[in-house]
């Protein structure tokens, strides 16, 4: 038995129930004790962000081989006890990268071009051309670089920006730093000397309120901040107080501390985008997504070894 307890679907999946059993919720995730009841006999878990996989899940699970992770967090995976019990875990690491990648992108064009202030505007009968900037020239800081930020520094060659990056677990070699003119440097480095900034690290007990009163304090005025990486790495009340004082230009937030957030604190911020955390949600990147999950959900049913593996765990349970 295969449980699919999000919103993840393909033709490949279809064509797997027609030999297996798929029980697809998109609501599961959200009744725990109806989704414990359905994994006692299923060898395949399917997941996006919203599903806890954690000891108990894996304790109500004994026949379970597989977790399969649509997208790149692992957030809400406990690969510690996924290896306790012999559960394979699979992710399709760095798939999504150009989606997130392109939106990030498209964030700082919006943020520093005022489209979205423009828009609102100009729908209320406005016609106010206010200037905006180019990101030409600028200086764009990554925290974090890892497939997403190095997919966007590849889309940043067009507009002659210098890349400062850091990543205390990275290192590239100097003809890719030359290809995409990036620089590794102190996260401090990173804050003090970008225009823009943008977010691409998991949170962890290190990241975890990394951009706070004093980082934000230390940007530069006409900074932006785009966080595509994970909420919990920005501490929200002091970003809303940069924000309204001006202290920073403008943020971009496609994932928040808390999803969906519970307050609008937000919204009425002219200088702010908000998106759903959808920046590695594309028709493409979904379509290589799903095309590894079944790939891996066949493997643990035929005996095949998985591909892709992000666990210590790297054989299926017989």
């Amino acid at each position: 038995m295969i449980v699919i307890s999000e919103d993840v679907w393909s033709e490949g999946f279809a064509t797997l129930a027609k030999s297996q059993t798929i029980i697809h919720e998109p609501d599961l995730w959200n009744r725990r004790d109806d989704l414990k009841g359905h994994l006692k006999e299923a060898t395949a878990l399917i997941v996006r962000n919203r599903t806890q996989v954690n000891e108990e899940i894996f304790a109500a699970a004994p026949k379970l081989r597989i977790v399969g992770r649509a997208g790149v967090g692992l957030d809400n995976v406990d690969l510690k006890s996924a290896d306790a019990h012999g559960v394979v875990v699979s992710a399709a690491l760095g798939i999504n990268a150009v989606a997130v990648g392109e939106l990030t992108l498209g964030l700082a064009l919006a943020l520093l071009r005022r489209v979205t202030e423009l828009d609102q505007s100009t729908r209320s009968g406005g016609w106010d051309r206010k200037a905006g900037s180019e990101i030409s020239g600028k200086t764009w800081g990554m925290l974090g670089f890892g497939a997403t930020a190095r997919a966007l520094a590849r889309l940043l060659r067009g507009f002659g920006v210098k890349v400062l990056a850091y990543d205390p677990f990275v290192k590239i070699d100097e003809s890719f730093a030359s290809e995409v003119n990036v620089s590794l440097v102190s996260s401090d480095e990173v804050i003090a000397n970008s225009d823009l900034i943008s977010l691409h690290m998991p949170a962890t007990a290190e990241t975890t309120k990394m951009i706070n009163q004093a980082t934000l304090a230390s940007m530069r005025s006409h900074a932006v901040i785009i966080n595509v990486g994970r909420g919990e790495l920005i501490d929200e009340d002091a970003l809303e107080e940069a924000l309204v004082k001006k202290v920073i230009a403008g943020a971009a937030l496609d994932v928040r501390a808390t999803e969906p957030p519970k307050d609008s604190r937000f919204s009425s911020l002219s200088n702010v985008i908000l998106t759903p955390h959808i920046a590695g949600i594309t028709v493409e990147s979904q379509a290589k997504i799903n095309e590894v999950l079944v790939s891996e959900v066949e493997r643990s049913l035929n005996g095949a070894p998985p591909q892709y593996v992000v666990g210590s765990v790297k054989e299926f349970k017989k």
